[in-house]
């Protein structure tokens, strides 16, 4: 397995020339780094490509990592069955700059491009339909970021009385508790709330 992907990194590299920017093969994939602008052309080549022919789109995602200036990675997935391999292309964004949408390439990745944009805000140019997929209408924010708060700005539920769905300020129904317990098998040394009710026997 790692001969064929040496072989289909040496394969890009003598064919894209640097339009991959780095290459690296790890956990059985080959992992290929490409800028924004290539992305099309890279995208087109392993689909097209006689000896690649990643004619699947397994599936597009993000990674988010604020401490960077461009904090986003949009990841790419592409399954060739002829060749039996996969690859892994990824593509560096910021919060503002959008990557190339490749639905041109791949139809199927409408969804995927939705899904990454409606959970990391990451932008596609050229996207038929660039809207939120899985968070509700009029959500503030994008969950899967690192900066967003851990229970959310609001919460949503039903209320019988007025006959809808109502948003509210997220509440907290209990205090935070701390813990300190040494041992699962162990109890503490202090009396638990509620617990001076118990009989002892």
């Amino acid at each position: 397995m790692s001969e064929a992907l040496n072989d289909l990194a040496a394969y890009l590299g003598e064919k894209l020339g640097d339009k991959i920017g780095s290459a690296v093969i790890a956990y059985g994939e080959l992992t290929i780094g490409v800028e924004r602008d290539d992305l099309i052309a890279v995208v087109t080549f392993l689909r097209r490509d006689v000896q690649c022919q990643f004619i699947s789109m397994i599936d597009v995602c993000g990674a988010d990592y604020p401490s960077r200036a461009l904090r986003f990675d949009v990841v790419y997935h592409l399954l060739s069955p002829r060749q039996n391999l996969r690859i892994r292309i990824k593509v560096q964004t910021d919060e503002d700059t959008p990557v190339p949408s490749i639905t041109e390439v791949f139809p199927g990745a409408d969804w995927f491009e939705r899904e990454t944009y409606d959970l990391y805000g990451i932008l596609f140019s050229g996207h038929p339909d660039l809207r939120r997929i899985l968070t509700d209408y009029g959500f503030e924010g994008h969950p899967l970021r690192k900066d967003f708060p851990l229970t959310g700005f609001v919460e949503v539920r039903y209320d019988d009385e007025v006959k809808r769905v109502v948003y509210e300020p997220v509440e907290l129904k209990q205090e935070f508790r701390n813990f300190d317990f040494m041992s699962p098998w162990e109890g503490t040394d202090y009396v638990l709330p509620g617990d001076e009710k118990a009989k002892v026997s």
